[in-house]
């Protein structure tokens, strides 16, 4: 009876270990970086090798790299940074536009004394990595950008169309006040709309951020990145007159935004590569990580990354 019990509760912790939240190599060193631009951004990092920043997207954070910073790390300084208001990082009032979030990142990577980097972005994640390239083109190796559009750049106007985006314009106090107590409720709305696999991200993982966002002003910070877009849109106008050289890859979940990412890509940068993740909707890294870390490292690693198109299967 004892032995039985035994093996029942070892497979018990077992399962829950399997099915517990990723997170960044526990070796990765971690610190907070004051900006020029009145914020406190959490950084982690690790690794060694050439440089490549990862910025996550909404509605989850830093963690969200879990995958691809553990192969990464193999060979190359990985820089994992909690976007303002999001995370570890402060929340201020203001500055949740792309180009003050690009000089965050500025101060993070020189902080911690690096220059040229390589940029892998996701989700509005993508937003800051955009304005990032324009504004240092010449401190950006190369550029992936996953799954999300970005503000201003067509099809913006047909995007805003779709109402699974309605969480752009819900933002304020009125929307803060409806969300208190109930973030996992919002967050799995965004999670289940843009998924091609219901069971995806887990629970432990929409535990984990819905918990993060629920932390005082964090639901405030969140919206602030929604409310920024029109200023965003505005921006990218301007950047988009002069085009992208770097190397980029533009990688769309097949049941999400799919080759419409390399579309969108195209129109403010010469040199972009296309990849689809098959089977994949909007959350790659939790629908079909160890095809999109693949697809990621090829493409830092390849001596030819002009190559126009790629498709994975499953």
């Amino acid at each position: 009876m004892i032995r039985r019990f035994l093996v029942i509760a070892l497979l018990a912790i077992g399962a829950t270990v399997s099915h517990a939240q990723q997170s960044l190599p526990s070796s990765f060193q971690a610190k907070t970086i004051h900006t020029p631009e009145a914020a406190e951004i959490f950084v982690r990092w690790g690794g060694k090798g050439p440089v490549v920043v990862l910025i996550h997207g909404y509605a989850e954070n830093s963690d969200s790299w879990a995958p691809l910073a553990a192969d990464l790390m193999k060979d190359h300084t990985v820089v994992v940074p909690d976007l303002r208001g999001i995370g570890k990082s402060s929340k201020p009032e203001a500055g949740y536009d792309e180009k003050t979030q690009a000089k965050d990142i500025r101060a993070v990577v020189t902080g911690l004394g690096y220059d040229k980097t390589s940029v892998v972005a996701h989700d509005i994640g993508n937003t800051v990595a955009y304005a990032y390239a324009a504004m240092y083109p010449d401190r950006v190796e190369r550029l992936v950008v996953l799954d999300a559009p970005i503000p201003g750049i067509e099809p913006w106007n047909e995007i805003l169309l779709d109402p699974r985006v309605w969480h752009f314009n819900f933002h304020g106090p009125d929307a803060e006040r409806l969300v208190a107590g109930r973030e996992r409720i919002y967050l799995d709305r965004i999670w289940n709309d843009f998924s091609g696999d219901p069971s995806k991200p887990d629970e432990a993982t929409r535990n984990f951020f819905a918990a993060t966002y629920a932390q005082p002003g964090g639901m405030r910070a969140g919206f602030a990145q929604f409310t920024a877009f029109s200023q965003d849109a505005k921006d990218n106008r301007i950047f988009g007159q002069v085009k992208l050289t770097m190397p980029v890859l533009a990688v769309g979940g097949e049941k999400s935004f799919g080759s419409l990412q390399a579309v969108i890509m195209r129109h403010v940068a010469t040199n972009v590569r296309e990849a689809v993740v098959t089977g994949s909707g909007h959350w790659l890294m939790e629908e079909r990580p160890a095809e999109t870390v693949a697809l990621i490292r090829n493409f830092l690693d390849s001596p030819d990354a002009g190559q126009t198109a790629a498709r994975l299967a499953d």
